[in-house]
């Protein structure tokens, strides 16, 4: 009897939450359709629009802006980007809401990517800890200071799959595989929105770009991109899917095409998959200027049939595009788009207005106060640190040269970037001040151990000149007049520490190579380095996959530390000497050869995988096919040995799930993290499948001689995919599980599975 008491208050608890949800969602949809009630065709075009801050919010527009300040007064601009600021935010949003008829509050954007004052590691990095717990806690940080300093609304996170390393923009997101991408992505949207979209400090995030855009043709950004919908499907979308129904708030679209037709003006995308399939709520924005830059594709012949395009595919706000704001009410008037269109673009915009809270206070992010606690505090400089020292991969350690043992008595700093405070920032910067982070040469100082002396020689530069986000940097490739100095401080050390890599700008939007080794004289600094002293530990600077080829063959201890933010230095350091054991593994692989580029672990087998006697198989003739470095691959000061992998069953059908266990024991002298992973195999398929798919993965802490069992669970939706038949469904067959410390070393099991 007690039980069923407890049951029937159970369902009442949730009837009653339940009838609460639809209550609030009806109240929503009252509030959105009564102030779209009120609107002229002219305020509803406007809300569609969005600038960006031409000119100073706080004084007299510039030549040219007048009219967009006119605009502004009257109502008829829905967003504005780059206008940061509690001082500027405040005066915008009160010149629209003093002088417009509706008085419908401004929402402020930015690209807040990996924070707004204070810079954590870039995407890239950060997605090399495999530690979702902290990327939320990064996301909820840069929102609090984004929102303090007026901002409700960040382009991020970027949940395109990127395979490809000569695309700059690869360092804005997650990697090549789609199930830690969508992982990842969820995080940082939660961390982003929060629990209560109405908190002062929880802004809307944005899932970008939908769709396609990390698969550019030749890696060259903005170019075409080519693909079946297989891929589509299967690699593409599912990292979208996971943002949308984590409850991501707005999405952009992308400025690539796929087969024949712009992203910005994809119906199949934009309306089929996203707002009928997946009944999406929220509005898309398009990326800047791309509706018009469909005129440049050559699927429009001016601004009026770009917008004509792109809003019966669904495209809801035009960025910078000059494009709605000029030809949708023609388009209405000559009976080409019905107002519908233009009603349902609006009601999503209004929307994620009323979800914020800004009808309520449209002054919501403009708390002087708060802008002042919040931006660049302590608390959010140790959370840079703690994401900092996550993300740092170790990739060699022959020697054990690390961590820095304590008879090293002269340390050796050399490398154009090892005293660099501008670079660990990265491109994507948001209001971090130029120079502001903590150095590499910095960071050792601070922890190197009372009585060990520190030396420092640059070597040479690596660029010369302007450095912007803007423009083209020049490289230094000649100037080698500091290659002396650097190699009589090398001769006179114990242990050589080698800061080379990438710049800041070499990585990001435009910033694609077809040469990603070292830019300059690099090479040549690092070969004379390494021959004056072959106690070399070379710690990476980067926001891409590299090729370090001759450097793994010959530098003893690679350190992988990406840009790690403000706290780049320090966090290097931690690591350097032991306070911290590294615990990264590499989201993307890297590649023994550029030539190799696009890389990934999770292939196809192809007809013809071999390897086999004769030359009449699936490889290169000058090179490995394999990775470098393989996808989640990464070393500790610890070892760790996988061993007695074991199924539940030998096989399982719907609603009957199978769980994976294995033990993993540290077997070295020292705790450490492990990032364990499950990777899974269908052999045979309707349509062709990849070798290996990551599945699962836990990030387990485990004490020196400690062995912990980890175990993971398979159902049917692990093993679903989008098949044959045009549908996400699982197969029955024989399956392969994998689990193992990378992509590449792992234990192996099989089961089958019975789609009854």
């Amino acid at each position: 009897m007690r039980c069923k008491l407890v049951i029937l208050s159970l369902l009442l608890m949730i009837s009653v939450r339940l009838s609460a949800q639809s209550l609030s969602k009806t109240k929503l949809e009252a509030k959105v359709d009564s102030v779209l009630s009120l609107m002229t065709l002219e305020e509803k075009i406007g809300q569609m629009v969005q600038y960006s801050a031409s000119w100073d919010v706080t004084g007299p527009p510039t030549a040219g802006n007048e009219n967009r300040l006119e605009n502004l007064k009257r109502g008829l601009v829905g967003s504005m980007l780059n206008v940061t600021g509690v001082k500027a935010t405040k005066e915008a949003q009160r010149l629209n809401m003093e002088n417009s008829r509706l008085k419908i509050p401004l929402i402020f954007g930015y690209d807040v990517i990996h924070g707004y004052k204070t810079l954590f590691p870039i995407p890239l990095g950060e997605s090399a800890s495999w530690d979702l717990d902290i990327m939320e806690r990064t996301a909820r940080a840069a929102a609090r200071e984004s929102a303090a300093a007026g901002i409700g609304w960040t382009f991020a996170p970027m949940v395109d799959v990127s395979r490809d390393a000569r695309w700059g923009r690869i360092m804005e997101g997650a990697g090549e595989d789609p199930f830690l991408v969508a992982k990842i992505g969820v995080a940082r949207v939660k961390g982003f929105q929060t629990d209560d979209l109405t908190s002062p400090t929880a802004i809307a995030a944005c899932a970008k770009h939908f769709a396609g855009y990390g698969f550019a043709e030749a890696g060259r950004d903005y170019n075409t991109v080519n693909l079946g919908m297989s891929e589509l499907h299967n690699t593409i979308l599912p990292p979208f899917k996971a943002a949308a129904d984590a409850g991501v708030l707005t999405f952009m679209n992308s400025f690539n095409e796929i087969d024949g037709i712009p992203s910005t003006g994809n119906p199949y995308l934009q309306r089929e998959i996203l707002k009928e399939e997946w009944n999406y709520k929220g509005f898309i924005v398009s990326d800047w200027g791309s509706i018009s830059e469909m005129i440049a594709h050559g699927v429009a012949e001016n601004h009026k049939e770009a917008a004509y395009i792109a809003l019966t595919a669904g495209s809801d706000m035009d960025m910078e595009g000059n494009a709605y704001e000029t030809s949708i009410e023609d388009l209405i008037k000559e009976g080409r788009v019905s107002e519908t269109l233009v009603d349902d673009a609006v009601k999503r915009i209004l929307r994620v207005k009323f979800q914020l809270g800004l009808f309520d206070d449209p002054y919501k992010y403009c708390d002087a106060k708060a802008e002042k606690k919040e931006l660049y505090s302590k608390e959010n400089q140790q959370l840079s640190l703690e994401a900092g020292k996550k993300s740092i991969v170790l990739l060699k350690n022959e020697n054990a040269l690390l961590p820095i043992a304590s008879k090293v008595k002269t340390i050796a700093v050399i490398g154009p970037l090892a005293d660099d405070n501008d670079s660990p920032l990265g491109n994507w910067r948001g209001q971090g001040v130029s120079n502001s982070a903590v150095s590499v040469l910095e960071g050792i100082r601070r922890y190197a151990p009372k009585g060990t002396k520190v030396t420092y020689a640059k070597g040479a530069d690596l660029s010369i000149g302007e450095r912007s986000f803007l423009k083209h940097m020049t490289i230094n490739e000649t100037d080698t007049s500091g290659f002396g100095k650097a190699v009589e401080t090398a001769k006179e050390a114990d242990l050589v520490i080698l800061v080379v890599g990438e710049d800041a700008f070499q990585t990001g939007e435009a910033r694609s190579q077809t040469d990603i080794g070292f830019a300059g004289v690099q090479d040549e600094l690092i070969k004379v380095v390494y021959k004056a002293n072959s106690n070399v530990v070379m710690v990476l600077m980067n926001g891409r996959p590299m090729d370090i080829s001759w450097s793994a063959a010959n530098i003893p201890t690679i350190l992988e530390s990406w840009l790690l933010g403000s706290q780049h230095g320090n966090a290097v350091a931690e690591v350097l000497f032991g306070k911290y054991n590294p615990s990264g593994k590499l989201p993307v692989s890297f590649p023994r050869s550029v030539g190799q580029e696009p890389l990934y672990y999770n292939q196809k087998n192809t007809g013809r995988p071999g390897p086999i006697e004769d030359v009449t198989y699936s490889h290169y003739v000058d090179e490995r096919r394999d990775a470098l470095y393989p996808f989640g691959y990464g070393l500790s000061y610890t070892t760790f040995k996988y061993d007695n992998i074991s199924l539940s069953a030998s096989s399982f059908s719907e609603g009957e799930p199978l769980t994976v266990t294995v033990s993993v024991t540290n077997t070295g002298k020292l705790d450490g993290e492990e990032v364990v992973q499950l990777y899974l195999r269908d052999l045979v398929a309707s349509t062709t499948r990849p070798i290996k798919e990551l599945k699962g993965f836990e990030k387990v802490f485990i004490k020196a001689g400690e062995t912990k069992k980890v175990i993971f669970t398979i159902d049917r939706e692990l093993l679903s995919f989008y098949t044959r038949n045009k549908k996400w469904e699982a197969e029955s067959g024989d399956f392969k599980v994998f689990v193992g410390g990378n992509s590449v070393d792992v234990l192996e099991a099989s089961f089958k599975y019975k789609n009854e």
